[in-house]
């Protein structure tokens, strides 16, 4: 039990029973039972905080390595992996297609030799990372599988997350490689490998957040995630496995605004939703296969570069909503971030935050705090009935693939960004320091460059790799890939085998392409 400042309780959890002659007009239920409204255990924060994760990458694997080191020596308790675009878009760094993008958006992982420099030193079986990879997820993990195998790690003893989301991809964020089926087909591999292999591995981050950063509302953002959910629901079963074979391991990735109270709702609302498909739709039995479980980053799309350090304002009100709403983990991002990358202090100023939050804060005291509220509980069924009204819109066209290839949420969304961006542009919704409360002279801030030589370094120690390896293994290796992909064989199998003789990842994924092909997106819907 929780103390006051003042000396008075505070209850772990409260309820209808908390308050004489409180009669609520719904049933609240409670934390850890069905249908999870309250969160998804019964202790939440009282028994011990959210991951505190800090998303970084950029430059050279060293480089990043560096900075994973200075996150956990200032107390971040899991590693999350920015990776640049063409390792995103499964291209080597010599690639043409490549030129001026490597290591600026994240960092350059051509070959498992890359991911070895990345986690130097840090302890593979002891700590959780997250990586935000999609199309190439695949081949991404099997690298880490394999730097761990190195260390006499196996599988079973890895813990942590990828995105592996590829449906949002075609919805909101771009980087996609081969068309809608042959991803899903990829993506059901994943599942049955890992069940195998690396059993406490979250197989899939299934992801609003990059919705929410193109322009979706809060109620689309769950809509088009859930149904993207069901779709990949919907492919594992169909390819042969019980869905509490692999449910237990999906987990959600979700945006946090600084619109607070419309958050708390909508992660409140979310848990709902979908413990109910998964008990009803799909007669999931386990509870953990009906828990929806979720990391959280607080909105990028909401920070400014004028008037940068006002971000700080922001990231602590868009992590409280988070928190308040029962993440399982958190992301706080850096107040400089709409100028460029953060800066180490500015990385660490992000973790202080959520440790402001944590155990300053008696937010954590109590469970759900905002439960029995009027308005969010008012906002919680209202959002519950748009989600489900969109959701249906879904599954009128067949489903999320389907809808995805008519371009359906796409136009939602893209209709959403453009009034909410006339709103502003009318002054009809305040930005502090862009449409209101404007300064004239901006002060001066040095942000972090990336070194533009990183490119040709990373190029001639691919080049060297390629020069050094048995390059007629890779070519068996690789023709072994796309056998697999032209059967029903599970690709993960031979796709290892490549990478551990040296492949690139760009060469995995052209493996693939040649035989999936690539993914043209429809003009208008």
């Amino acid at each position: 039990m929780g103390i006051t400042q003042s000396g008075l309780p505070i209850d772990p959890v409260y309820g209808p029973a908390s308050r004489d002659g409180w009669d609520p007009k719904v049933e609240l239920g409670e934390p850890g039972e069905f249908p999870f409204t309250r969160g998804v255990y019964p202790s939440m924060y009282t028994g011990r905080p959210w991951t505190m994760r800090q998303y970084a990458g950029f430059g050279t694997a060293a480089e990043s390595n560096e900075r994973y080191h200075q996150l956990l020596a200032a107390g971040t308790t899991g590693l999350s992996v920015a990776f640049d675009l063409p390792t995103q878009m499964g291209y080597d760094s010599d690639h043409q297609l490549a030129q001026g993008e490597v290591g600026k958006v994240g960092v350059a992982i051509d070959t498992v030799e890359d991911m070895k420099i990345l986690f130097d030193r840090i302890p593979l079986d002891q700590v959780s990372t997250s990586m935000t990879i999609n199309s190439p997820a695949s081949t991404l993990l099997l690298m880490y599988q394999l730097v761990a195998e190195g260390e006499g790690i196996p599988g079973t003893a890895l813990n942590g997350t990828i995105q592996n989301d590829v449906l949002k991809e075609y919805i909101s964020r771009g980087t996609y490689i081969y068309p809608p089926a042959a991803s899903l087909r990829l993506t059901t591999d994943i599942f049955a490998y890992c069940a195998k292999e690396i059993p406490r591995w979250n197989t899939i981050s299934i992801s609003g957040y990059h919705m929410g950063e193109a322009g979706a509302t809060p109620a689309q953002e769950i809509a088009f995630t859930l149904s993207n959910g069901i779709e990949y629901v919907r492919a594992a079963i169909n390819a042969g496995m019980n869905v509490d074979d692999f449910a237990p391991r999906l987990a959600f990735f979700f945006v946090s605004r600084t619109t607070i109270l419309e958050e708390i709702a909508k992660f409140r609302a979310a848990r709902r939703i979908w413990a109910r498909i998964m008990k009803d739709e799909f007669k999931a039995t386990n509870p953990k296969s009906q828990m929806l479980r979720f990391h959280t980053q607080t909105a990028g799309v909401q920070l400014t570069a004028q008037q940068p350090e006002v971000n700080l304002v922001r990231v602590a009100i868009q992590g409280l909503a988070a928190v308040l709403g029962g993440t399982q983990s958190l992301h706080t991002n850096s107040f400089d971030e709409a100028i460029a990358l953060p800066t180490e202090k500015a990385a660490r100023l992000a973790l202080r935050t959520q440790q402001v939050l944590a155990y300053e804060t008696d937010v954590t005291a109590t469970v759900d705090p905002f439960a029995g509220s009027y308005v969010v509980e008012a906002m919680t069924d209202e959002l519950e009935a748009e989600i489900l009204r969109l959701m249906g819109k879904v599954e009128d066209f067949g489903g999320a693939a389907k809808a995805i290839e008519v371009g359906f949420q796409k136009n939602e969304i893209e209709t959403s960004a453009y009034d909410y961006a006339l709103q502003i542009d009318k002054g009809e919704r305040t930005v502090v320091g862009v449409n209101k409360f404007a300064i004239d002279v901006e002060e001066k801030y040095e942000p972090l460059r990336v070194d533009p030589a990183i490119g040709e370094q990373q190029v001639a120690r691919l080049q060297a790799i390629r020069d050094s390896r048995n390059n007629a293994d890779v070519t068996r290796a690789l023709d072994s890939l796309k056998r697999a992909a032209e059967s029903s064989e599970n690709v993960m199998y031979p796709m290892k085998e490549a990478l551990a003789a040296k492949a690139s990842g760009g060469e995995v994924a052209d493996a693939l392409r040649e035989v999936w092909g690539r993914y043209n997106p429809p003009d208008i819907f």
